[in-house]
């Protein structure tokens, strides 16, 4: 994909929204294009995460488990990301991602994202506060949830 492709990817994400076209255009540049073939694993379920993936063709699996205990838990298209938290967080993988179809993808470097971050403060800030209302709505919906349970 050419450098002018994956910008307007990443652009259409919503964990970039606000980012500056320079913004982007270093995200860009320092992204690695990756082709992965059908069945192939892209990362397993326990890995140190340090990355993330979006998905720019073809489709993903997120499964849960292994052998005979694994469970699919979502099919992901093209304009997705994946394991956006890796970006930010010393984490490990929750699920594997298989392909399943062909897959391209564009590979975002945490230590690259880090430092973007680091050179545009407002950015961070802006993350920060976008990151506080998904958890507090995430914590809303699990509330919810919990009142189903009391009973």
């Amino acid at each position: 994909m050419a450098l002018d492709d994956d910008i307007r990817v990443l652009a259409g994400l919503a964990l970039f929204e606000g980012f500056a076209q320079e913004q982007l255009r270093l995200l860009a540049f320092g992204a690695e294009n990756i082709s992965v073939a059908a069945d192939r694993l892209i990362y397993a379920e326990g890995d140190s995460a340090d990355c993330a993936f979006v998905v720019t063709s073809g489709t993903v699996k997120l499964v849960h488990g292994t052998g005979d205990t694994a469970v699919e838990l979502q099919t992901l298209g093209s304009n997705t990301l994946l394991g956006e938290l890796a970006l930010i967080a010393d984490t490990s993988r929750p699920t594997s991602a298989v392909a399943a179809t062909d897959v391209e993808l564009i590979r975002l470097n945490r230590r690259l994202f880090r430092r973007i971050l680091e050179e545009y403060p407002e950015l961070a800030a802006l993350l920060h506060s976008r990151i506080s209302a998904e958890l507090q709505e995430l914590v809303a919906r699990i509330a919810q949830l919990a009142d189903r349970f009391e009973d």
